[in-house]
């Protein structure tokens, strides 16, 4: 039986497009102490919040653990600091973006470039913020890199944050591609388990914030995209249509 040809290249942001979460994590702290907390997220606790997709997310489950004295009565005055600190954080993600702390993983851009000129379709499928993405990559590619992508999902268009997969069941429909067409690049375990219950099957390129994690279910593993080409993804993507011919390659 023939491989069913690949399509389209579907792509997380935090991580994968960018290894961006000591950018993150610094502005979650200045967030923090611009509203006088007191809190310090360093690299090891940071490392353990990101099993929690989502900023704000990740700031209500660490105020929770951290205060579990907490009283349901109080529950809208916390949503609104949890809201206010988060557009502290963005704004102050989005500056250290501007001024250049962040740049794209190395082969992403080489990768897009190859596959738009062969005609495959890209899309975003990522539970940050829209402000995040654009910030990242209108500095990457320029102010029209909105054009290099036929679909965005994102934390304003798909809610239930992975590994719920439903930002990717939202981007398989607006390119109108089944999962076996496409391909999706991830760097987290919540990121792959989100892809693979949405049927794609998964390349992941962890950072160290995520080296530990489970990737066991991923279609292959790699340090980073640099070495990979698009004809190197196409034999990957007809393997894993094929389980045994994997596991003979392994």
């Amino acid at each position: 039986m023939s491989a069913t040809p690949l399509q389209a290249l579907i792509f997380d942001v935090d991580g994968t497009l960018a290894d961006t979460e000591s950018a993150h994590r610094a502005a979650f702290n200045h967030a923090f102490a611009e509203l006088g907390l007191g809190w310090e997220w360093d690299e090891a606790l940071y490392t353990e919040l990101l099993h929690i997709s989502g900023g704000k997310e990740r700031i209500l489950h660490y105020w929770q653990t951290s205060q579990p004295e907490l009283r349901e009565l109080e529950a809208m005055a916390l949503q609104d600091t949890v809201n206010r600190l988060h557009e502290l954080k963005t704004a102050a993600y989005e500056s250290a973006v501007n001024d250049g702390a962040v740049s794209l993983r190395p082969g992403v851009l080489k990768l897009m470039d190859e596959a738009l000129a062969q005609g495959l379709q890209l899309a975003i499928a990522t539970t940050t913020s829209p402000v995040n993405i654009a910030a990242l990559l209108r500095r990457a590619v320029g102010p029209d890199w909105r054009l290099n992508f036929t679909a965005i999902g994102d934390a304003s268009t798909a809610p239930i944050k992975k590994p719920h997969p439903q930002v990717y069941l939202q981007m398989l429909a607006a390119l109108k591609l089944k999962p076996a067409e496409c391909l999706a690049f991830e760097d987290s375990s919540n990121g792959l388990r989100a892809a693979t219950a949405a049927g794609l099957a998964t390349l992941i390129t962890p950072t160290r914030y995520t080296a530990q994690h489970d990737f066991s279910a991923a279609m292959r593993v790699v340090p980073d995209l640099s070495q990979i080409d698009l004809a190197q993804l196409r034999r990957w993507h007809a393997q894993s249509q094929h389980p045994a011919r994997v596991a003979a390659t392994r």
